[in-house]
């Protein structure tokens, strides 16, 4: 059962952070697998019960090892992270609900931190066609959870019909999470407890960015089904006559 985390396991990954290296991770190796791995395993499967059920679902604990996309010179992750999500591919893409536990402390609700540019825009319409259902659980998010929405914003502003709604057609990507840095919370059950009213609250908003994701997902490959065949072109018709005449 999870009871929290330590100072212990925040040293040791500002550890990480500092000596990011073989030499200084093997001696302390069991305080990783002790002092975090274990705790957020031990979370994730707990944090994960009320979604079980669906099968479409999925949840993965992080490990601190990196992995061959990153620089040889970081062997080592410093922030560890649980998430939460519809099964896909592109993790990153996909709406997703997640827990991160860093030095600082802990992170943790929902984003979707790169998704394809006609997700943004099909979410943007949706938002010009009804933004009051979408705005009123956003409030609500704010108010009662105390939730801070994020992500990266265009450079460019996007036209917007509906000026209470402008900060979100900014929006490359989007998040809503909270922080805790309080000990007496990030060392006891009442973290684990912070994260399931977070999650479930959160809920309709990851399944409205799911649902935008499939409608896309699907008229895209609508839109490839419709596309016309290429034409056979013979191998003479191919060929491109000559720019001048030539004298034989």
């Amino acid at each position: 059962m999870f009871q929290g985390f330590s100072q212990e396991a925040l040293d040791f990954l500002l550890g990480i952070r500092l000596n990011n290296d073989r030499e200084w991770f093997e001696p302390r190796k069991k305080i990783y697998t002790e002092k975090i791995f274990e705790p957020m395993k031990e979370l994730g499967q707990e944090i994960f019960k009320p979604f079980e059920d669906n099968e479409d679902m999925v949840c993965k604990v992080g490990r601190i090892y990196r992995d061959e996309h990153f620089p040889p010179y970081l062997h080592y992750r410093d922030v560890l992270w649980i998430y939460v999500r519809y099964d896909a591919y592109y993790w990153n893409r996909t709406p997703t609900l997640y827990f991160e536990l860093s030095p600082e402390g802990a992170e943790f609700g929902f984003r979707i931190s790169k998704p394809e540019a006609a997700v943004m825009e099909r979410f943007r319409v949706q938002l010009s066609e009804d933004a009051e259902s979408f705005l009123k659980m956003a409030e609500s998010l704010e108010r009662d959870f105390g939730l801070t929405f994020g992500g990266d914003e265009y450079k460019r502003k996007k036209p917007c019909s509906v000026p209470e709604a402008e900060r979100f057609f900014l929006k490359k990507g989007l998040s809503a999470y909270v922080k805790v840095t309080d000990r007496k919370e990030l060392f006891s059950r009442k973290l684990r407890e912070h994260i399931d009213r977070v999650f479930k609250a959160l809920v309709p908003l990851n399944d409205y960015f799911h649902e935008i994701v499939e409608i896309e997902t699907i008229a895209k490959a609508l839109e490839k089904e419709s596309e016309p065949e290429p034409e056979e072109v013979s191998l003479i018709d191919s060929v491109k006559a000559p720019d001048v005449d030539f004298m034989w």
